[in-house]
């Protein structure tokens, strides 16, 4: 294999290339984007956006009404790597009133209003959605997920006229319905690079220029809604493909691209609302123990949602230093601090206050064909069984999957209705340059399955007993699967 690259890039290099499909630097190089918002705390929103310089101090004007922009915050968090051509930024705003929309412009020669709806407090009862997105790629005219179909139409936020029939697509057009993303693992698929023959001279810079596509496609949606990230495989990717790995660009390394997008944005652990002294301990644990944007939790309205980290720090974990998939990551930790931190943070919380829980990860350990990871499987089922954990979502499957509540392969007895095991879906339909993943062999207690066409997920809480799941056909949100879960939370805590 190693000899028939060298041939290619022997032949290639004697030949004109393509050149490396970089969006145009801006006259203004402090012109913000790739703007990203995230839940930060109970009365935090963090706002992130990439600049093609380093700013000595970034800065976000903010208010309740985009006249009076009569707030300010700044920071001097500026970030990059060698093969990057990008900073990271972040800032925090804080103080916010709960749910209430704010306007907000990131300061610079060349940007403009925008807004967003602050975080609902927890315990606060009203009805939200929260859209899930796993293994979502670039898409467009670089032949990455789909070809442009070139539907001409007007959407708010505004969009690409190519991306209408894609996920992000579908996010733009129903951005009123729900309140916040939540996107565990597999941002882009830069790290395919390799797939097109043409970028094999460009390794860095096809890199780097798909990271930058991406981010701009999927600005619209996470520069109005909160987007919450948590890494898959592909945030670690070199050596999958092994005659890659000498040719593996800096930010494709052990997260290093995702680390400087989201390590300042994301939430460390809350501090409980809990009147139990007991609770608070455990969360004030939990944050200790945290480590965003790897682990982490957040609480928003009815639900507390936990993002897990399926690819290092636990035992045999796949892309750790001795995993099974080769990838060298990590740890980024202690050896049982990712374990712990999910015992502490499950523990504290309080079904009065937040009676959804929610866990979040990227490879599934329930899955249709082929593909579980029994290592996630070993480390973390245990612990979502025992503090009775409502939903599990994941992804790594290209496709859409429901499964009944089931623990140690065995459906829950109750299903629907008040069960103690956890229901698990897999959401990663959204698309990308590796295409869809046949459903295979479905296990007995498998609902739904689907691979025809690129698709997400919606969580609507309800109420503090239904939640319902829905999984949408993202070039047209035909409705494909609906199911809603009972659970009584009549427990304060739940211990099994």
């Amino acid at each position: 294999m190693k000899n028939n690259l060298f041939t290619t890039l022997s032949v290639l290099a004697t030949g004109a290339l393509a050149a490396v499909d970089y969006p145009p630097l801006p006259e203004d190089l402090t012109t913000p984007f790739q703007q990203r918002l995230a839940v930060y705390g109970p009365n935090a929103v963090s706002v992130g956006w990439n600049t093609y310089q380093q700013m000595n101090q970034g800065c976000v004007q903010y208010g309740t009404s985009s006249d009076a922009l009569t707030s300010r915050a700044c920071s001097s968090v500026s970030t990059t790597y060698a093969s990057s051509r990008t900073w990271s930024n972040a800032v925090v705003l804080s103080d916010l009133a709960p749910a209430t929309t704010y306007y907000y412009k990131i300061v610079s020669g060349n940007s403009t209003v925008n807004h967003f709806m602050s975080p609902r407090l927890a315990g606060d009862t009203t009805p939200f959605t929260m859209d899930v997105v796993i293994d979502l790629g670039v898409y467009g005219k670089d032949g990455y997920t789909l070809a442009s179909k070139k539907i001409k139409r007007s959407d708010i936020p505004h969009i690409q006229p190519e991306l209408n029939h894609t996920t992000i697509g579908s996010l733009a057009r129903t951005i009123d319905d729900y309140e916040l993303v939540i996107h565990p693992g597999d941002f882009a698929y830069a790290d395919d690079w390799y797939l097109k023959i043409d970028n094999l001279l460009h390794g860095k810079d096809s890199y780097q220029s798909i990271l930058e596509q991406f981010y701009d496609q999927l600005a619209p949606i996470a520069a109005r809604k909160p987007y919450m990230a948590s890494p898959g495989n592909h945030e670690a990717a070199c050596t999958e493909v092994p005659f890659t790995s000498g040719l593996c660009p800096e930010g494709q390394r052990n997260f290093t691209d995702f680390m400087h997008r989201f390590a300042q944005t994301m939430p460390a652990a809350y501090a409980s609302r809990s009147s139990s002294t007991a609770a608070q301990s455990l969360a004030a644990k939990a944050k200790a123990l945290s480590n965003p944007p790897f682990w982490y939790s957040f609480e928003y309205g009815m639900a507390h949602v936990v993002m897990i980290n399926t690819e290092t720090d636990f035992p045999k974990a796949p892309d750790g230093k001795d995993g099974s998939a080769g990838l060298g990551g990590g740890p980024f930790g202690t050896s049982t601090q990712q374990l712990d931190f999910l015992a502490a943070d499950l523990a504290s919380v309080d079904r009065t206050v937040t009676p959804w829980v929610i866990v979040a990860g990227h490879r599934p350990w329930y899955t249709t064909g082929t593909g579980s990871c029994g290592p996630c499987q070993d480390a973390f089922e245990g612990l979502l069984y025992r503090y009775g954990v409502d939903l599990a979502i994941f992804g790594h499957q290209h496709n859409s999957q429901r499964f009944l509540p089931v623990v140690n392969g065995t459906a829950d007895a109750n299903g629907m209705t008040d069960p103690k095991a956890p229901m698990y879906i897999v959401a990663g339909g959204a698309g990308n340059i590796e295409g869809l993943t046949a459903v295979g062999t479905k296990p007995s207690y498998t609902q739904f399955a689907y691979a025809d066409d690129y698709s997400y997920v919606t969580v609507s809480f309800e109420d503090r007993n239904h939640l319902r799941v829905d999984f949408l056909r993202s070039g047209t949100e035909e409705r494909l699967d609906s199911s809603t879960l009972y659970k009584s939370h009549a427990a304060q805590f739940v211990v099994q």
